[in-house]
Protein backbone atom coordinates (compact mmCIF):
# COMPACT_ATOMS: atom_id res chain seq x y z
CA UNK A 1 0.00 0.00 0.00
CA UNK A 2 1.39 3.53 -0.58
CA UNK A 3 2.20 5.69 1.79
CA UNK A 4 -0.28 8.23 0.04
CA UNK A 5 -2.62 7.98 -2.46
CA UNK A 6 -4.18 10.78 -4.87
CA UNK A 7 -7.20 11.93 -4.29
CA UNK A 8 -9.63 11.08 -7.22
CA UNK A 9 -10.66 14.23 -8.98
CA UNK A 10 -14.58 14.42 -8.38
CA UNK A 11 -15.89 15.05 -11.84
CA UNK A 12 -19.94 16.29 -12.15
CA UNK A 13 -20.72 13.60 -14.98
CA UNK A 14 -22.92 16.14 -16.26
CA UNK A 15 -21.23 18.71 -18.14
CA UNK A 16 -23.68 21.50 -18.65
CA UNK A 17 -27.89 21.31 -17.48
CA UNK A 18 -30.08 22.79 -19.65
CA UNK A 19 -33.93 22.56 -18.12
CA UNK A 20 -34.78 18.87 -18.87
CA UNK A 21 -31.49 18.57 -20.93
CA UNK A 22 -28.34 16.82 -19.87
CA UNK A 23 -25.42 17.27 -21.75
CA UNK A 24 -22.68 14.54 -20.20
CA UNK A 25 -18.91 14.40 -21.00
CA UNK A 26 -19.40 11.14 -22.45
CA UNK A 27 -21.70 12.49 -24.89
CA UNK A 28 -19.47 15.58 -26.17
CA UNK A 29 -16.37 12.73 -25.81
CA UNK A 30 -18.29 11.29 -28.30
CA UNK A 31 -19.38 14.42 -30.37
CA UNK A 32 -16.37 16.15 -29.96
CA UNK A 33 -14.20 12.67 -31.22
CA UNK A 34 -16.51 13.38 -34.75
CA UNK A 35 -15.97 16.98 -34.90
CA UNK A 36 -12.38 16.84 -34.81
CA UNK A 37 -11.66 13.51 -36.62
CA UNK A 38 -13.77 15.13 -39.60
CA UNK A 39 -12.21 18.35 -39.71
CA UNK A 40 -9.19 16.22 -39.54
CA UNK A 41 -10.00 14.15 -42.33
CA UNK A 42 -11.14 16.98 -44.87
CA UNK A 43 -7.81 18.38 -44.12
CA UNK A 44 -5.86 15.11 -44.63
CA UNK A 45 -7.75 14.63 -48.08
CA UNK A 46 -6.96 18.08 -49.60
CA UNK A 47 -3.80 17.71 -49.61
CA UNK A 48 -2.11 15.83 -52.72
CA UNK A 49 0.98 15.45 -52.09
CA UNK A 50 0.06 12.89 -49.09
CA UNK A 51 -1.60 10.75 -51.53
CA UNK A 52 0.29 10.80 -55.19
CA UNK A 53 -2.08 8.69 -57.68
CA UNK A 54 -4.11 7.15 -55.11
CA UNK A 55 -7.87 7.83 -55.90
CA UNK A 56 -9.43 9.09 -52.91
CA UNK A 57 -13.09 10.30 -52.22
CA UNK A 58 -13.40 14.56 -51.78
CA UNK A 59 -13.09 16.44 -49.05
CA UNK A 60 -16.65 17.78 -50.03
CA UNK A 61 -18.27 14.28 -49.30
CA UNK A 62 -16.48 13.35 -45.73
CA UNK A 63 -19.87 14.75 -44.66
CA UNK A 64 -21.59 11.52 -45.69
CA UNK A 65 -18.65 9.66 -44.25
CA UNK A 66 -19.02 10.96 -40.52
CA UNK A 67 -22.61 10.19 -40.26
CA UNK A 68 -22.48 6.44 -41.71
CA UNK A 69 -19.34 5.97 -39.30
CA UNK A 70 -21.12 7.11 -36.91
CA UNK A 71 -24.02 5.71 -36.87
CA UNK A 72 -21.83 2.08 -37.20
CA UNK A 73 -20.02 3.23 -34.33
CA UNK A 74 -22.87 3.78 -32.22
CA UNK A 75 -24.86 0.47 -33.50
CA UNK A 76 -21.79 -1.42 -33.59
CA UNK A 77 -20.37 -0.82 -30.53
CA UNK A 78 -23.77 -1.29 -28.60
CA UNK A 79 -24.52 -4.32 -30.31
CA UNK A 80 -20.40 -5.61 -29.80
CA UNK A 81 -21.03 -5.05 -25.81
CA UNK A 82 -23.86 -7.05 -25.72
CA UNK A 83 -22.55 -10.17 -27.36
CA UNK A 84 -18.98 -9.95 -25.98
CA UNK A 85 -19.40 -8.67 -22.80
CA UNK A 86 -22.97 -9.57 -21.67
CA UNK A 87 -25.30 -11.52 -23.62
CA UNK A 88 -26.62 -13.54 -20.39
CA UNK A 89 -27.68 -10.45 -19.07
CA UNK A 90 -29.61 -8.83 -21.77
CA UNK A 91 -31.38 -12.26 -23.16
CA UNK A 92 -33.08 -12.28 -19.22
CA UNK A 93 -33.71 -8.36 -20.31
CA UNK A 94 -33.96 -7.62 -23.86
CA UNK A 95 -35.12 -4.01 -23.34
CA UNK A 96 -31.86 -2.88 -22.11
CA UNK A 97 -30.03 -3.39 -25.23
CA UNK A 98 -31.62 -0.29 -26.46
CA UNK A 99 -30.83 1.68 -22.57
CA UNK A 100 -27.95 2.91 -23.88
CA UNK A 101 -27.99 5.90 -21.22
CA UNK A 102 -27.20 3.02 -18.93
CA UNK A 103 -23.35 2.52 -20.32
CA UNK A 104 -22.07 -0.64 -21.92
CA UNK A 105 -20.15 -0.16 -25.48
CA UNK A 106 -17.76 -2.16 -27.51
CA UNK A 107 -14.77 -0.25 -29.28
CA UNK A 108 -13.99 -3.78 -31.23
CA UNK A 109 -18.03 -4.37 -31.79
CA UNK A 110 -17.75 -0.02 -32.63
CA UNK A 111 -14.80 -0.79 -34.85
CA UNK A 112 -16.73 -3.25 -37.27
CA UNK A 113 -19.90 -1.13 -37.31
CA UNK A 114 -17.22 1.75 -38.49
CA UNK A 115 -15.90 -0.49 -41.28
CA UNK A 116 -20.04 -1.13 -42.36
CA UNK A 117 -20.38 2.40 -42.52
CA UNK A 118 -16.69 3.13 -44.41
CA UNK A 119 -17.43 0.39 -47.13
CA UNK A 120 -21.72 1.65 -47.84
CA UNK A 121 -19.88 5.33 -48.53
CA UNK A 122 -17.19 3.92 -50.44
CA UNK A 123 -19.75 1.93 -52.60
CA UNK A 124 -22.01 5.25 -52.26
CA UNK A 125 -19.35 7.78 -53.47
CA UNK A 126 -17.64 4.90 -56.41
CA UNK A 127 -14.51 5.10 -54.70
CA UNK A 128 -11.93 2.52 -53.77
CA UNK A 129 -12.36 1.57 -49.52
CA UNK A 130 -8.72 1.31 -48.58
CA UNK A 131 -8.19 5.41 -48.92
CA UNK A 132 -11.46 5.83 -46.85
CA UNK A 133 -10.59 3.17 -44.55
CA UNK A 134 -6.80 4.60 -44.05
CA UNK A 135 -8.33 8.16 -43.37
CA UNK A 136 -10.80 7.02 -40.96
CA UNK A 137 -7.55 4.84 -38.96
CA UNK A 138 -5.91 8.09 -39.04
CA UNK A 139 -8.21 9.94 -36.90
CA UNK A 140 -9.86 7.58 -34.98
CA UNK A 141 -7.00 8.22 -32.01
CA UNK A 142 -8.52 11.13 -31.58
CA UNK A 143 -11.91 9.61 -30.17
CA UNK A 144 -10.23 6.92 -28.59
CA UNK A 145 -8.45 9.70 -26.60
CA UNK A 146 -11.32 11.74 -25.97
CA UNK A 147 -13.17 8.40 -24.88
CA UNK A 148 -10.78 7.12 -22.83
CA UNK A 149 -10.35 10.58 -20.95
CA UNK A 150 -14.53 10.62 -20.28
CA UNK A 151 -14.09 6.86 -18.58
CA UNK A 152 -11.78 8.57 -16.42
CA UNK A 153 -14.14 11.35 -15.81
CA UNK A 154 -17.31 9.40 -14.96
CA UNK A 155 -15.49 7.25 -13.88
CA UNK A 156 -15.65 3.66 -14.93
CA UNK A 157 -13.08 0.89 -16.41
CA UNK A 158 -11.25 1.61 -13.87
CA UNK A 159 -7.54 -0.08 -13.17
CA UNK A 160 -6.96 -3.22 -11.08
CA UNK A 161 -5.60 -2.71 -7.12
CA UNK A 162 -2.38 -1.28 -7.00
CA UNK A 163 0.36 0.10 -4.62
CA UNK A 164 2.10 2.36 -7.29
CA UNK A 165 2.60 6.31 -6.10
CA UNK A 166 -0.72 7.59 -8.50
CA UNK A 167 -2.79 4.96 -7.59
CA UNK A 168 -6.59 6.72 -6.82
CA UNK A 169 -9.18 5.51 -4.19
CA UNK A 170 -12.14 5.27 -7.64
CA UNK A 171 -15.60 6.22 -6.15
CA UNK A 172 -17.67 2.91 -6.80
CA UNK A 173 -14.37 0.51 -6.81
CA UNK A 174 -13.99 0.27 -3.02
CA UNK A 175 -11.84 1.49 -0.44
CA UNK A 176 -8.62 0.05 -2.24
CA UNK A 177 -6.42 2.48 -4.52
CA UNK A 178 -5.98 1.63 -8.26
CA UNK A 179 -4.18 2.12 -11.52
CA UNK A 180 -5.48 4.77 -13.26
CA UNK A 181 -6.23 2.50 -16.50
CA UNK A 182 -8.40 4.53 -18.44
CA UNK A 183 -5.65 7.48 -18.32
CA UNK A 184 -3.00 4.77 -19.43
CA UNK A 185 -5.39 3.63 -22.45
CA UNK A 186 -6.00 7.43 -23.40
CA UNK A 187 -2.36 7.91 -23.54
CA UNK A 188 -1.34 4.54 -25.60
CA UNK A 189 -4.43 4.02 -27.98
CA UNK A 190 -5.32 7.62 -27.75
CA UNK A 191 -2.15 10.41 -27.69
CA UNK A 192 0.97 8.13 -29.10
CA UNK A 193 -1.51 5.99 -31.61
CA UNK A 194 -2.37 9.29 -33.27
CA UNK A 195 1.14 10.57 -33.32
CA UNK A 196 2.49 7.51 -35.00
CA UNK A 197 -0.18 7.50 -37.55
CA UNK A 198 0.37 11.25 -38.00
CA UNK A 199 4.15 10.37 -38.48
CA UNK A 200 3.73 7.52 -41.12
CA UNK A 201 1.31 9.79 -42.98
CA UNK A 202 3.70 13.01 -43.75
CA UNK A 203 6.30 9.75 -44.88
CA UNK A 204 3.44 8.92 -47.63
CA UNK A 205 1.87 6.07 -45.93
CA UNK A 206 -1.56 7.40 -47.69
CA UNK A 207 0.24 6.77 -51.00
CA UNK A 208 -0.10 2.74 -50.06
CA UNK A 209 -3.49 1.93 -49.27
CA UNK A 210 -4.07 -0.43 -46.28
CA UNK A 211 -0.82 1.20 -45.08
CA UNK A 212 -2.50 3.25 -42.16
CA UNK A 213 -4.92 0.86 -41.82
CA UNK A 214 -2.93 -1.89 -40.91
CA UNK A 215 -0.71 0.28 -38.91
CA UNK A 216 -3.85 1.41 -36.85
CA UNK A 217 -5.23 -2.40 -36.26
CA UNK A 218 -1.36 -3.47 -34.78
CA UNK A 219 -0.71 -0.33 -32.96
CA UNK A 220 -4.50 -0.73 -30.91
CA UNK A 221 -4.42 -4.46 -30.83
CA UNK A 222 -0.92 -3.88 -28.82
CA UNK A 223 -1.82 -1.08 -26.92
CA UNK A 224 -4.83 -2.76 -25.65
CA UNK A 225 -2.76 -6.10 -24.98
CA UNK A 226 -0.71 -3.52 -22.64
CA UNK A 227 -3.64 -1.72 -20.86
CA UNK A 228 -5.58 -4.75 -19.60
CA UNK A 229 -2.54 -6.09 -18.01
CA UNK A 230 -3.57 -2.45 -15.77
CA UNK A 231 -7.33 -2.81 -15.90
CA UNK A 232 -9.52 -4.44 -13.93
CA UNK A 233 -11.66 -7.36 -16.02
CA UNK A 234 -15.41 -6.78 -16.37
CA UNK A 235 -17.00 -8.33 -12.89
CA UNK A 236 -19.44 -10.18 -15.23
CA UNK A 237 -16.44 -12.03 -17.04
CA UNK A 238 -13.69 -12.13 -15.29
CA UNK A 239 -10.68 -13.57 -16.65
CA UNK A 240 -11.16 -16.28 -18.94
CA UNK A 241 -8.26 -18.20 -19.12
CA UNK A 242 -4.62 -18.08 -17.88
CA UNK A 243 -5.18 -14.82 -17.24
CA UNK A 244 -6.54 -13.43 -20.35
CA UNK A 245 -9.60 -10.92 -20.46
CA UNK A 246 -11.77 -10.65 -23.13
CA UNK A 247 -10.03 -6.80 -24.25
CA UNK A 248 -6.96 -9.60 -24.89
CA UNK A 249 -8.90 -11.87 -26.84
CA UNK A 250 -10.41 -10.05 -29.19
CA UNK A 251 -7.57 -8.04 -30.07
CA UNK A 252 -5.90 -10.60 -31.24
CA UNK A 253 -7.82 -11.41 -34.35
CA UNK A 254 -7.43 -7.40 -35.03
CA UNK A 255 -3.58 -7.47 -34.92
CA UNK A 256 -3.56 -10.18 -37.39
CA UNK A 257 -6.13 -8.10 -39.85
CA UNK A 258 -3.95 -5.12 -38.98
CA UNK A 259 -0.76 -7.30 -39.90
CA UNK A 260 -2.68 -9.06 -43.21
CA UNK A 261 -3.42 -5.26 -43.99
CA UNK A 262 0.16 -3.94 -44.50
CA UNK A 263 1.36 -7.80 -46.18
CA UNK A 264 -1.26 -6.25 -48.69
CA UNK A 265 0.28 -2.27 -49.00
CA UNK A 266 3.18 -3.41 -49.40
CA UNK A 267 3.35 -6.91 -50.86
CA UNK A 268 0.89 -5.44 -53.60
CA UNK A 269 3.66 -3.03 -54.67
CA UNK A 270 6.01 -5.53 -54.83
CA UNK A 271 4.49 -7.72 -56.72
CA UNK A 272 3.72 -5.57 -59.39
CA UNK A 273 7.05 -4.89 -59.69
Amino acid sequence: MPLFVLPFPVFDPVFVELGPLQIRWYALAYIFGLVIGWAYARALLRRDWLWGAVVRPQAELIDDLLLFVALGVVFGGRIGYVLFYNLPFFMAQPSEIFALWHGGMSFHGGLIGALTGVWYFAHKARVPVAPVADVCAAVAPIGLLLGRLANFIKPELWGRVSDVEWAMVFPGAGPLPRHPSQLYEAGLEGLLLFIVLAVIVRMGALRRPWCVSGVFAVGYGIARIISEFFREPDPQLGFLFGGATMGMVLSVPLICVGLLCLWRAFGAQERSV
